[in-house]
């Protein structure tokens, strides 16, 4: 089995040493429709469930990993094992509880750094797959045999992100090129597009509670669920740095396009 030196190591037990074997073709990203770090995802496969990932990410890039990429893992459905003993590797993302906000800064990081060295490790190719069997990168609602019941998983923000900035970043940092990269974050809200965060961007229930607004944030207070109903935290900081995450992505939207263009000019 293989270990990816950049996870933390929390081996799933008995799924470690009891499931069978698989050679790694793909990578498939999920959102966990749960704002959890990566340890708290690791007690649920452990616990309460006989399912699990490969790897989970939470929100600040804390990545941990459960299984070997060696070894089958259960997120997957069809994808998990192919008769010809091929099979996906699996990361489940925090996110929040309706799975509708984009990867921050630092998930974007850590995908495109796994990505990498499943590529070079696993010789998983440098395209998303064509095909719900074709090796490569892809999302987990990209094809239906990759679920039981259908999904719409990670949800539309981060199949944006996967497409326009994760996927790009991978390749482009594979091939000895410059990644996009992530701007410095900014603890300023962005009010270039007139954003109106409580009905643009859901980081768990909003309540409408006002604080002093020396910057421009009354009544756009968000509660954050920090655990699937227990345990809410009030956050003007949430706020902030929601508007922040958005900014960075028309920035890193505008770096791809510049990227692709020099791409196609060489």
């Amino acid at each position: 089995m293989a270990w990816y030196p950049g996870a933390v190591k929390m081996e799933l037990q008995p799924e470690s040493d009891a499931q069978p074997a698989i050679r790694p073709t793909q990578l498939i990203v999920h959102s966990i429709v749960a704002p959890w770090t990566a340890r708290r995802t690791y007690e649920y496969w452990r616990d309460s469930t006989s399912l699990e990932s490969h790897f989970g990410l939470g929100y600040e890039g804390d990545l941990a990993q459960y299984i070997g990429t060696e070894t089958r893992a259960d997120a997957n459905a069809g994808a998990n094992r192919r008769a010809d003993g091929t099979g996906a590797v699996s990361i489940e993302t925090a996110s929040n509880t309706q799975a509708s906000d984009p990867w921050t800064a630092a998930q974007v990081e850590e995908l495109i750094k796994l990505g990498v060295w499943l590529h070079q490790k696993h010789g998983v190719p440098l395209r998303i797959c064509r095909s719900h069997s074709d090796p490569g990168f892809g999302y987990h609602s990209l094809f239906r045999e990759w679920s039981t019941s259908g999904t719409a998983c990670p949800g539309k923000a981060r199949i944006a992100q996967f497409r326009e900035i994760v996927f790009p970043g991978i390749v482009a940092r594979a091939k000895g090129g410059t990644a996009p990269t992530q701007p410095k974050p900014s603890t300023t809200p962005t009010t270039e597009n007139s954003m109106d965060l409580t009905s643009q961007v859901a980081l768990g229930d909003w309540v409408p509670k006002a604080w002093p607004d020396d910057k421009g944030l009354a009544d756009k207070q968000i509660t954050v669920n920090t655990a699937l109903g227990s345990g809410y935290a009030h956050s003007r900081r949430a706020a902030e740095n929601t508007a922040a995450i958005l900014k960075q992505l028309e920035a890193l939207r505008i770096e791809v396009a510049q990227l692709r263009a020099a791409i196609g000019k060489a």
